[in-house]
C-alpha cells in the first residue's frame, strides 16, 4: 500500500494547496502560491515545511510520535506515513503548516533533502 499516494491525494482536495514539483527535487509537492508546504518522497515518506517557529511552539508534542523525525535548525519534519493515523497527522501538520506561513519565518528555509534536477548542473 503506497501511503504517500493517500495522503497526497486528501491532502490535493484542500483548497488552499496546488499540486506542483516541489524545490528539492521531489516529484510531488504541495504548495500554496507563495510556499512549498509539503513533499512527498518515496511511498512512505513525507516532509511538512512547519517553519522554525510552530515547530518551537509544537516541540513538546513533535518529539512525543515516532512517526516523526526532526533536523535541528530546520523548519522541515519528516513524516513516516505506515498507517491511516500516520496520515492523519500529516494533515495535522499541514493544517499548521498552513497557519504558520501566514506569520513570516526569519530566514528562507529550503526543502532539507535535494535531488539533482535533470538540465542544471
Amino acid at each position: 500500500m503506497n501511503t504517500a499516494r493517500h495522503a497526497s491525494e486528501r491532502l490535493m482536495s484542500w483548497p488552499s494547496l496546488s499540486p506542483s514539483p516541489a524545490q528539492c527535487g521531489a516529484e510531488l509537492g504541495l504548495r500554496t502560491p507563495t510556499h512549498d508546504i509539503v513533499h512527498f518522497h518515496g511511498e512512505h515518506e513525507a516532509d511538512v515545511h512547519l517553519t522554525r517557529a510552530m515547530i518551537a511552539k509544537l516541540r513538546p508534542a513533535l518529539l512525543g510520535s515516532s512517526a516523526l523525525r526532526l533536523r535541528a535548525g530546520s523548519g522541515w519534519v519528516t513524516v513516516r506515513l505506515d498507517t491511516g493515523s500516520d496520515i492523519d497527522l500529516l494533515a495535522t501538520l499541514v493544517s499548521a503548516a498552513l497557519q504558520a506561513h501566514g506569520v513570516p519565518d526569519a530566514a528562507p528555509d529550503g526543502c532539507t533533502r535535494t535531488l539533482p534536477v535533470p538540465g542544471l548542473r
